[in-house]
């Protein structure tokens, strides 16, 4: 008999931590996922990530090409029913400054 399968949502922080690398338990998570664990994410969480990548980052689009294969992204306005908000320079640094080494 299968295991029950239990899902992980992943926020924006967690997801920036993976594309910078500075969260060995994260990046494992999403480069090796368990079958037993269904990683989610909302596109509005994705897309907070991607837009708090600097030009002096060392991103692997391959690492976009792992989460996309291995997360599931689904609606932040279906799902919630609200419209997303503006990525703004504020979140940007909270988003940073939790992704450091």
């Amino acid at each position: 008999m299968m295991g029950k399968q239990k899902s992980m949502f992943l926020k924006a922080s967690a997801i920036i931590k993976y594309f910078l690398g500075t969260n060995d338990e994260i990046e494992t998570l999403i480069m090796c996922k368990p079958t037993n664990v269904e990683l989610v994410c909302y596109d509005q969480s994705l897309y907070e990530a991607l837009g708090s990548i600097k030009d002096k980052d060392e991103f692997n689009f391959r690492k976009l090409v792992k989460f996309l294969e291995s997360v599931d992204v689904v609606s932040f306005k279906k799902n919630l029913k609200k419209e997303k908000p503006l990525l703004t320079d504020k979140r940007v640094k909270e988003l940073r400054k939790g992704a450091q080494k």
